[in-house]
């Protein structure tokens, strides 16, 4: 049989979802088997994918996602490339794909929270574009012959919201691999204050979405500093609309002139591995996740999180953060100042973060995908 990956988010270009892609690609191909893998890529990121696979093959799909070449020349150079199933890690799958397919989903935050704060787009356009991503999410769902996705908090909201059989849906977890000592490129001379990072700080990576929270932070955060707690905010993530909109609040807060909220930017891995490392503490307030990487990611570096209590982080995370309502601006508040104050809790939670990340891995996400894939081509 010839599998089909559909990789053009491979790699760094396509953030959370592209590690996703390179480390399940990374990890199948010590398990094809008889199978045979062909890898669709981008221009931008094909030469990024080397295959170490004989039984793995690369082949240019250049198609911007969410696009009309996506829809309409992508299904044609599938059939061209004889492939019997195709695995599309994302949601965005062409119509009309001609072989069976399994599809990983990997949140329905859209679903839960369609809000225009979440776009740049003016109304009509966002009516437009939320009704075709209802439409192609549906369809993909209905017509996949197996559901991946990453938490079983996420499988329930799929079961639910799109109306799937439990056993269509098969859970398979993300795992946090860092940047080890001794693979660290970043120079002697690296320096934080450079930044701007001149305190012990609570530390946020991640988007500047609407559902992650950040202004009820930045809020819960000014109270913080006012009550007398020596510390800084630094977040740490591209700069988009979303983190300059938040940026010009803080702004407008005063937490910009005296240096209290630190807008990082994007950081390389090596880079956010130092930031993940020198953190006083991790904070996570996001309203709805599908997995909750970074926290996971802290938790490798001994860094203690606190985060909110809902969607899947308890799942993942277990008895190894300290948790509040995310809507409740003094529980975030009273967790933030445990974690950054109380010595015995920041051990206990350091060790008990190490021990969970431990119970993940990229070689169990890929055996347990590669089974589906197993299922799916032979119902």
């Amino acid at each position: 049989m010839r599998i089909g990956i559909d990789a053009r988010f491979f790699g760094p270009v396509g953030k959370g979802l592209g590690r996703y892609t390179e480390r399940l690609i990374e990890n199948l191909e010590r398990l094809a088997g008889e199978h045979d893998f062909v890898v669709f890529l981008r221009k931008e990121n094909f030469d990024l994918y080397q295959p170490k696979s004989p039984r793995f093959r690369k082949v240019l799909a250049d198609f911007r996602w969410y696009s009309a070449s996506e829809q309409f020349r992508f299904p044609p150079l599938i059939l061209r490339e004889r492939i019997d199933l195709m695995h599309f890690p994302h949601f965005n799958v062409p119509v009309l794909t001609p072989c069976p397919f399994v599809v990983t989903i990997h949140d329905l935050i859209l679903f839960r929270y369609p809000t225009r704060r979440a776009t740049t787009l003016n109304a009509a356009v966002y009516g437009l574009k939320y009704a075709a991503y209802r439409a192609v999410i549906l369809l993909a769902a209905l017509r996949a012959r197996k559901i991946i996705t990453v938490s079983e908090c996420t499988k329930r909201d799929i079961v639910k919201e799109l109306k799937v059989k439990p056993e269509r849906v098969i859970v398979t977890y993300e795992a946090s691999d860092g940047v080890e000592a001794g693979q660290l490129t970043i120079p002697g001379t690296y320096d934080p204050a450079a930044k701007g990072i001149v305190k012990p700080y609570f530390l946020y990576v991640g988007n500047a979405y609407p559902h992650k929270n950040l202004e009820r932070l930045l809020k819960v955060f000014k109270k913080l500093r006012a009550s007398g707690l020596e510390a800084q905010l630094v977040l740490v993530g591209k700069v988009d609309y979303f983190y300059g909109r938040l940026k010009e609040e803080a702004r407008a807060d005063g937490l910009l002139d005296g240096g209290d909220a630190v807008f990082y930017g994007y950081a390389e891995e090596a880079e956010l591995a130092e930031l993940y490392r020198r953190a006083r503490a991790y904070v996570f307030p996001s309203l709805l996740e599908g997995f909750g990487l970074p926290p996971l990611e802290a938790m490798r570096y001994g860094t203690p999180v606190a985060a909110a209590g809902s969607s899947c982080l308890p799942e993942i995370l277990d008895d190894a953060a300290v948790y509040f309502d995310p809507e409740d601006d003094d529980a975030i508040a009273r967790a933030m100042r445990e974690v950054f104050t109380d010595e015995a809790l920041r051990a206990r939670l350091a060790e008990k973060g190490r021990q969970r990340v431990g119970r993940f891995s990229w070689h169990d996400c890929a055996e347990r995908t590669y089974q589906a894939y197993l299922t799916a081509l032979h119902p």
